[in-house]
């Protein structure tokens, strides 16, 4: 995730699998610096809708007892990637809701390292998926426990939807836990759309083309579900859903 000047390759484990043409065009990326002091909270919503590459790089750090919201829709760039860093006080409490809309030959990527630094803290991290065409979606994460976090309870929930054979999800979640008396889980899950899901609601009277619809912006809404801007997020995801399909 390191902003310095020196163009990363895929060798580096967090860009196996950038654009590293388009990355090109964004280098360096430099770290954008969020800090929550002790008891306070902050949310942050980024949508990135335009065509131009994009790349911002997170370093987010909470302070006791403090929480952050951030949400995120990547919705058209040609080459998109988010890169997040956070580090967790005690009873620190971090969200993470992440939507990827993808076509084309467009390529989006979410990284993230959670890291838990005091005991009794909380994390949760929600990404999903949707790639039409020939485009690709990546997340790598890692959910980090360090020796005396005890108390920690994290959670990390991963999930693609390929509307095309030809699109592709790339995941790679990961737990490193260094404490006791930890919850933390993952899961990842790449797929098509459920074929009986579907047959269910064209039973009820709905289109194929509606009920694909209806069950991919019950998909998405998951990334959003609780956020402050839940409404807006939404919407900006159906527009773009739209679009795709």
């Amino acid at each position: 995730m390191s902003g310095t000047a020196t163009l990363p390759t895929r060798k580096d484990e967090d860009f196996r699998y950038a654009d590293m043409t388009a990355l090109a065009q964004v280098w360096p990326i430099v770290p954008e610096e969020i800090s929550v002091a002790a008891g306070e909270e902050a949310a942050l919503e980024i949508v990135e809708s335009g065509a131009e590459p994009v790349a911002r790089h997170l370093l987010i750090t909470l302070g006791k007892g403090a929480k952050f919201d951030l949400r995120v829709l990547s919705a058209g760039p040609a080459y998109g990637r988010i890169a997040i860093e956070a580090r967790l006080g005690e009873g620190a409490d971090f969200t993470l809701g992440a939507a990827q809309l993808a076509t084309g030959k467009e390529t989006l990527e979410v990284v993230t390292k959670v890291v838990h630094a005091e005991k009794d803290a909380t994390s949760s991290q929600i990404v999903r998926s949707v790639l039409a065409d020939h485009s690709t979606g990546s997340y790598l994460g890692c959910i980090g426990v360090e020796r005396g976090a005890d108390g920690t309870d994290a959670q990390q929930s991963v999930r693609a939807m390929l509307l095309d054979r030809t699109a592709t999800a790339n995941a790679k979640p990961e737990l490193e836990i260094y404490a006791d008396d930890v919850k933390a889980a993952h899961g990842c899950a790449v797929g098509e759309l459920d074929a009986q899901g579907l047959f269910y609601l064209m039973s009820r009277g709905l289109t194929p083309a509606d009920a694909k619809r209806l069950m991919l912006q019950a998909f998405i809404a998951e990334a959003f579900a609780g956020a402050a801007g839940e409404e807006a997020l939404t919407a900006a995801a159906q527009e773009r859903l739209e679009a795709i399909l």
